[in-house]
């Protein structure tokens, strides 16, 4: 039996796991709001008491870098040890690794449904695999090709510094800076959070009108996801533009990644984000940016790029690690 856990800036998903013949089963899965618990191993509690198994397996991509299995969680005032959850779980084998590095050994889990193409590429060309996600935070991750299987590993690329391509982003760029103060990474334009500030970025720069009901209806809910709503529906001029631009920023630093990597064997974008605002991640501008990098755009535009449309990549990738760990699971050949 195997715990896994997908533990992000919003939510912590647990299920338990068997694994039949090489092959992952989920028996049981819960959804616990992070912000609500004072740690993991609280909520672990709780859904152990529920759902009381022997557990011999456990693993939890967490959002943020692991060392000597210890996380201190970037969006979260957590600190996450193995050895304690092992004492708290009372089994043999506890990991931690990213969360991006999970939802990269989960894409070996996911059938063709679980996507959405946004670029069809050369499927049959070999390499290496990035994979690169914008929800509470940005992760970014990819699979080694060796020559004979893809071999994972997690990075901290999304707090890496923005790279304006022109003028209004360098404009981006000084206003976020002047407000955050500091440094201006990725994380701070390609995250929920950063969907804000690119609106108020557009508003206070006199690029676009805030409407009277708009920003009252601002003061009432989650800024970013309001904004993405009414950027989808067409409702407000200003959301629609917000979103274009986080589109577009989000397709060049993909850009980025893949040449980064050399994944011309695909780019994954996961994450919560790009499933919600699907239709704007297909209209063409994300594809247009990752691939306007000058003399690479010829090779950028033969790479598959598509979103993951299943929100327990993660979850099913933790799965997979620790059936991997436990010999349970063999490596993939094939993605």
């Amino acid at each position: 039996m195997i715990l896994a856990g997908d533990i992000g800036g919003t939510s912590t998903r647990l299920a338990y796991f068997e694994v039949q013949e090489g092959k992952l089963t989920q028996l049981v899965m819960e959804k616990f709001s992070s912000r609500a618990h004072n740690g993991l191993a609280e909520i672990v509690r709780e859904f152990m008491q529920k759902h009381s198994v022997k557990v011999e397996y456990a693993a939890f991509g967490i959002a943020g870098p692991v060392r000597h299995q210890r996380v201190e969680a970037t969006n979260l005032p957590w600190v996450v040890d193995a050895a304690n959850l092992k004492s708290e779980l009372v089994t043999t084998e506890v990991s931690l690794l990213n969360d991006l590095e999970a939802n990269t050994y989960g894409i070996f889990e996911l059938g063709p449904s679980d996507f959405a193409v946004i670029n069809a590429g050369n499927p049959e060309e070999p390499g290496n695999i990035a994979v690169i996600s914008a929800g509470t935070g940005l992760g970014e991750a990819g699979a080694t090709w060796d020559g004979m299987r893809f071999v994972v590993y997690a990075s901290e690329g999304g707090h890496a510094d923005f790279a304006p391509r022109d003028e209004l982003e360098i404009d981006l760029l000084l206003y976020i800076r002047q407000r955050l103060g500091g440094r201006v990474s990725y994380e701070r334009i390609l995250s929920g959070p950063g969907i804000y500030n690119i609106y108020q970025f557009l508003r206070d720069t006199k690029r676009g009108e805030e409407e009277a009901w708009l920003r009252d209806e601002l003061k009432q809910g989650d800024p970013s996801a309001i904004v993405s709503q009414h950027g989808l529906d067409g409702t407000s001029d200003l959301c629609s533009r917000t979103l274009d631009l986080f589109v577009e920023l989000y397709g060049a630093e993909a850009g980025n990644l893949a040449l980064k990597m050399m994944a011309t064997r695909g780019v994954f974008v996961g994450g919560g984000i790009a499933p919600k605002i699907l239709p704007k991640m297909l209209t063409g501008s994300f594809l247009q940016a990752f691939a306007e990098k000058g003399r690479f755009e010829k090779l950028l535009r033969s790479i598959p790029v598509r979103i993951l449309l299943n929100d327990q990549a993660a979850l099913y990738g933790a799965a997979r690690f620790a059936g991997l760990q436990a010999g349970l699971i063999q490596r993939a050949h094939v993605i």
